[in-house]
């Protein structure tokens, strides 16, 4: 029996309206890592704080986003180094089925989750294993208590013979869950068509599954 470590994070929002605004996508991704990774975590607390020594202020922990061109490709780089499996998944918005549309938004985001993760956990997990989901960016308060049950119970289904933590924090900064934005960030930029130098080199060799079930824009 073996314990394995899912760190995942969201991207996107929620609003199917398509008003102006809105994301194109709603999607997850997550880094797996299915050994002992105390090192890789403390690697990346390593970087954080050697940048913070060179004067990049990161209060908040990194993030793909708004980091810069010199931070993020040190963070791909340590990415590149570590090596998880990486996968992600991305619903088009616009195809989503009115049945969904109707059910609002929670109901958007528990179908996100089950469609990335009823095949992800049970590939990376054999029965006796136990999987740690570590989710740390859950959507505004208001949908906060919903979108938490949907998780948890997804994770429910899947759990055929296997215990499934989930693991529902205040934990932005954690390492595991910086890989999974960062790699949002780069795949999302692909499906865009936007230049992503790091993806090739640092994203792709370990990107198990690209799946966007409604189609690509």
């Amino acid at each position: 029996m073996s314990e394995i470590y899912m760190y995942a994070d969201e991207t996107g929002d929620l609003d199917m309206s398509g008003s102006p605004g809105s994301s194109t996508y709603f999607g997850f991704g997550t880094a797996v890592f299915t050994r002992d990774h105390g090192q890789e975590l403390w690697e990346g607390l390593q970087l954080r704080c050697h940048l913070e020594r060179r004067g990049v202020k990161l209060p908040k922990g990194l993030h793909a986003k708004n980091d810069s061109p010199a931070t993020r490709g040190e963070v791909f780089e340590l990415i590149h180094r570590q090596a998880p499996r990486l996968d992600t998944t991305f619903l088009y918005k616009r195809n989503a089925y009115d049945s969904i549309k109707e059910k609002g938004s929670a109901y958007l985001y528990k179908v996100a989750w089950y469609l990335h993760f009823k095949e992800i956990a049970r590939r990376v997990t054999k029965p006796g294993d136990t999987l740690y989901v570590i989710a740390g960016s859950l959507q505004t308060h208001n949908k906060r208590d919903a979108i938490r049950h949907a998780l948890e119970d997804v994770c429910n289904q899947v759990a055929h013979r296997r215990t499934i933590v989930p693991c529902i924090w205040d934990a932005q900064t954690s390492w595991g869950i910086q890989v999974a934005d960062y790699v949002l960030w780069a795949v999302q930029r692909v499906l865009e068509g936007r230049k992503c130098s790091w993806y090739e080199p640092c994203v792709e060799p370990t990107l198990k599954t690209r799946f966007l079930p409604w189609g690509q824009a």
